[in-house]
């Protein structure tokens, strides 16, 4: 029987290096005691925060050095939780950890309202007086822009205790799908057992046997239907939280307060959303090729996955991929590849999964640390683009912390997905023109394919469904299981036309976290439709085009998002990045046509 190992089976050399944070969990309390002793440093400035520029400096510079010794606190205690979801000790740890985080926010929570006190001529006054200070200009910019959705002081402070609360359903939701719900053992067609995971469910939904793939699927979501009350009711209360958070903070909708954080126009995701409805035939061109591969009369819902080749693809070892990986990237230049490769060496990456460990993939990590991917790896091709993925992440944390200052090294997530994407285009690219493996190559454009698919065009779809559930309750309407199944079913019948739906796939909402993420999801889609853009110009026009990717991710918080894409040649106000994506999708689908 295949079971899933315990983390005590797994190689030290395949887990993080979570050493290289504190030493041991002694130190990490040694630590948190002492920034929990400072925290209240913060309140003595209260009210004085512009009563003059050498005093603002002061207040900045004392935030940074708390704020990230809790970033290191905070991290530590999460990445311990997710090695194993059910040890209750490290659950304990990243609980304290949150709380201190919220109180730290808190604790600093009037510096914002005091800032916008000011108007930009103050503000460049105080910078001729304390030079130091125009080091923060773009923050202040920042600042003052919100200065319509900031409240007072004690509100702000009020807000912020909230935090932790307000994660609530997010946290409830984690808790319920990583460390409490099982899923049930089924037979392969070998006759081995093999116990369905979240990590593996997409996994033995590409296995050639079909009947084994609705086993699979029928028994995953039959699972899911036993908590369905618990987890509508977890997303209800998120999507609730969304909306009254925005109108606390004068906003006519959880959307526009989602964009406006990172100064992102609604029209980009009006945009994006419009744009890929418009060309919905190239994905039912996908289905309906699928379909014929295949060679069944309908397409179901155990079949989307389904590699169009007939069968689960060649085993790529984690060594391999990792070559492969740095290869790919030689485009973006010897350092970042270097780069890449230390990391690689570096314990960076928690491999293979283990009980209880939080499912997915992930890149963390603070401003004083290395980074550190979350990785399930299966030892498949999906697998190998996961890690290529968040590779992208972890190197764009490097290149920004390498030439910015600690108030701008962090970066929105519109643009962090765009560095994802890179690596898994130039990956594609890669594998498409060097390896001799025919089948490996059919693989990997029917990876690529899938990826885009999953992307664009289902990333789209969930941003469609977030949109229309916060609309409901906006409007003051009942959030039931019932309306969310029906939300997502009729969205999946206009995006998936060709395919067969039945009443399961209603209740795929309950399996994807982001729903807890306020508005993340679109910025897949806009993310890779960047990407397939910056990685056009780069294969044409070589290193220029490459030092100005390179540029942009080093700009990390320095400049708004729409202004960093733009250093890299890409404006995404426009519809055309994603036209020219969806032009490549249509040009795989052509040679995947050919290849069949």
């Amino acid at each position: 029987m295949s079971q899933v190992p315990e983390r005590s089976e797994i190689d030290t050399e395949d887990k993080w290096d979570l050493a290289s944070i504190y030493e041991d969990d002694e130190a990490w309390q040694a630590a948190y005691e002492s920034v929990s002793d400072r925290v209240d440093d913060l309140r003595a400035y209260e009210g004085r925060a512009i009563e003059s520029p050498e005093t603002l400096l002061e207040l900045l510079e004392l935030r940074e050095e708390l704020l990230r010794e809790v970033s290191k606190v905070s991290s530590y205690a999460s990445l311990r939780s997710a090695e194993d979801t059910r040890n209750q000790e490290y659950q304990a740890l990243q609980a304290k950890a949150e709380s201190l985080s919220s109180s730290a926010q808190s604790a600093a929570s009037f510096l914002e309202p005091e800032l916008q006190e000011l108007d930009e001529s103050d503000v460049e006054s105080f910078i001729d007086a304390e030079p130091e200070l125009a080091e923060y200009e773009h923050y202040f910019d920042d600042v003052l822009r919100m200065k319509p959705h900031t409240r007072s002081a004690e509100v702000e402070e009020l807000l912020a205790e909230l935090g932790e609360v307000a994660g609530a359903s997010s946290d409830i939701y984690g808790m319920l799908s990583n460390a409490d719900m099982t899923f049930p053992t089924v037979e392969r067609p070998d006759g081995e057992d093999v116990e369905i995971t979240q990590g593996n469910f997409t996994k033995l939904q590409k296995h050639p046997d079909r009947a084994f793939r609705r086993e699979v699927y029928e028994q995953f979501y039959d699972e899911w239907a036993d908590v369905r009350n618990a987890v509508g009711t977890s997303l209800k209360n998120s999507v609730k939280k969304d909306v009254k958070y925005a109108r606390a903070r004068n906003y006519e909708t959880a959307r526009e307060a989602a964009l406006d954080g990172p100064n992102v126009p609604v029209e980009v995701y009006d945009n994006l959303v419009e744009t890929v409805r418009e060309n919905l035939d190239s994905l039912h061109r996908h289905g309906e090729l699928k379909r014929e591969a295949l060679g069944v009369d309908d397409l179901r819902m155990w079949d989307l996955y389904m590699s169009m080749t007939g069968d689960e693809g060649p085993e790529i070892p984690y060594e391999q991929a990792t070559e492969y990986i740095v290869d790919a990237l030689e485009p973006l230049g010897e350092e970042y590849q270097e780069r890449v490769e230390e990391g690689l060496e570096s314990r960076w990456v928690d491999v293979y999964e283990n009980r209880g460990k939080r499912s997915g993939a992930f890149s963390a990590g603070t401003y004083d640390t290395q980074p550190f991917i979350l990785m399930n790896y299966q030892d498949d091709i999906a697998s190998m683009f996961t890690l290529a993925h968040e590779l992208g992440h972890s190197l764009h944390s490097e290149l920004a912390k390498d030439q910015q200052p600690w108030q701008y090294a962090d970066y929105t997530i519109f643009v962090a997905e765009v560095a994802s994407t890179v690596n898994e285009t130039l990956l594609t690219q890669h594998l498409l023109e060097t390896v001799d493996d025919d089948e490996l190559r059919m693989h990997v454009l029917d990876e690529y394919l899938e990826r885009f698919r999953s992307t664009l065009y289902r990333q789209t779809m969930f941003a469609d469904f977030e949109l229309q559930i916060h609309e409901v309750a906006e409007a003051e309407g009942a959030l039931t299981p019932d309306r969310f199944d029906e939300t997502y079913r009729d969205l999946k019948a206009e995006f998936y036309d060709p395919a067969e739906l039945d009443d399961r796939i209603a209740r795929e909402w309950m399996r994807i976290p982001h729903f807890y993420y306020n508005y993340y999801v679109y910025q897949y889609a806009t993310g890779i439709s960047a990407a397939v853009a910056i990685v056009e110009r780069i294969l044409e026009e070589g290193e220029d085009a490459a030092a100005a990717y390179r540029e942009a991710l080093a700009l990390g918080g320095a400049e708004y998002p729409m202004d960093v894409l733009d250093t890299a040649g890409v404006d995404m106000t426009s519809p055309e990045p994603i036209e020219s994506a969806l032009s490549v999708y249509d040009d795989y689908l052509d040679q995947m046509a050919d290849l069949l």
